[in-house]
């Protein structure tokens, strides 16, 4: 490879800004779809701030809705990113190698979001002063919260600057120096596991709230995290494959669906576990799991939903096991959509609300979320997907130009 002179990290910056500016008119129009979408979770957000959180549909009961809904689903897709990362830069598997940092742009992406979604739940952003350390009351080491937020902003740190840095190195044509980044791999991994356990902790660690009060929650978030997060990341990259020049080899598909298959049914048997614990020996600390899965005194809003969730991660998992397709996108990538959006029912609303109903009191109030809610979530979520579009699109032309200058004795494996 020929040596060039080193270009500054602004001039890094400043070129991935351009590239990311550029491009056809259906790449302009997705970025004006999503901007869109976020200025209408802006109004929302302002409505919010307005009439506080009582333009939600939460209430005295169901403290937490929606947001902490998606907050915790989303933790689970940011952890996820440790499913490339560990064959990637541990057991230097090629394939892997080539798209982690696609990624790490998904769990960055990821991350976003679940921060954005705590500030919203706050109710506003002049309560998030107590989150950060010595300027608010911070309540380290005793309070989950605060390790949360700890874990949450280390893990989003330590997923931006190691992709950074190796996309910086490739954009000036040479090889990163894995003396640099390597240990904070391996922190990463660790860091990944830490994120989802501390959230699990977060809600086993409430007495008062038998359905969470399980020993099996936080075994349950990593095996769900390490299905829906990998079949994220199938669908990224397929749309990568189909709308770049960035081709894929099809080995990490079959990969990838091996890992999502062995993660789907651990967290199908440790749902069958929970729901045998609740229903073969009931008692009163039963009553949120009868909710949530045959309704209790008439409130019935979310069976539906959990019956379809179930049944969604049931066929896609079997789908995927059986691969009657042998890897063709048309049923490996529906599969994955389907699996995909069945855990993130069963882990967000399926999760959240019933662990708030019925309240300590026995009250029982059935939960809907508001147009303001909605409203700001989809902006978040926009927020997220802009974030992640504006991470991979240049990584994919400086890994592109990359390969195409590396000869294949200095190419990383």
């Amino acid at each position: 490879m020929n040596k060039q002179p080193t270009k500054g990290l602004l001039s890094f910056l400043a070129q991935a800004i351009r590239w990311n500016m550029r491009g056809s008119v259906g790449y302009q129009l997705y970025l004006g779809v999503l901007m869109l979408i976020m200025v209408v979770g802006v109004y929302a957000y302002s409505v919010q701030l307005n009439q506080g959180l009582a333009a939600t549909g939460m209430n005295n009961i169901v403290s937490w809705g929606l947001y902490i809904s998606n907050f915790t689903f989303l933790v689970g897709v940011a952890a996820a990113a440790v499913m490339l990362i560990l064959p990637a830069y541990v057991f230097r598997d090629p394939h892997f190698h080539r798209v982690v940092i696609i990624g790490e742009g998904v769990a960055v992406g990821a991350l976003v979001m679940c921060l954005s979604f705590i500030l919203a739940d706050l109710g506003g952003p002049h309560r998030a002063w107590h989150l950060m350390p010595v300027i608010g009351v911070f309540n380290w080491p005793s309070s989950i919260l605060a390790w949360d937020v700890l874990v949450l902003n280390g893990y989003l740190l330590l997923n931006t600057l190691v992709p950074c840095y190796i996309l910086y190195c490739h954009y000036n044509n040479r090889k990163a120096d894995e003396r640099k980044y390597r240990p904070f791999v391996f922190l990463s991994i660790f860091w990944a596991v830490s994120i989802h356990m501390v959230t699990a902790f977060l809600y086993q660690g409430l007495p008062a709230r038998p359905f969470w009060n399980n020993p099996l929650m936080g075994p349950r978030f990593l095996a769900s995290a390490f299905a829906a997060g990998p079949a994220l990341i199938t669908l990224v990259l397929a749309i990568i494959q189909t709308m770049t020049t960035f081709k894929i080899d099809p080995k990490l598909f079959n990969k990838l669906r091996l890992i999502i298959v062995v993660s789907a049914v651990i967290n199908l048997l440790m749902l069958f576990s929970e729901i045998f614990k609740e229903f073969y020996t009931p008692t009163h600390h039963s009553l949120p799991a009868v909710y949530l899965f045959f309704g209790l005194e008439g409130h019935n809003a979310l069976v539906p939903w959990i019956w379809t969730s179930i049944s969604m991660n049931i066929i896609a998992t079997v789908i995927l096991a059986l691969n009657p397709g042998k890897n063709n996108p048309k049923v490996l990538l529906p599969a994955s959509v389907l699996l995909f959006v069945g855990i993130w029912i069963e882990k967000g609303i399926g999760l959240i609300v019933p662990g708030l109903i019925p309240s300590p009191m026995g009250e029982i109030v059935d939960y809907s979320p508001t147009w303001v809610e909605i409203s700001i979530s989809l902006g978040v979520l926009a927020l997220g997907v802009f974030v992640v579009t504006w991470l991979i699109r240049p990584a994919i032309i400086i890994e592109q130009r990359y390969e195409e200058a590396a000869s294949p004795t200095v190419r990383e494996a």
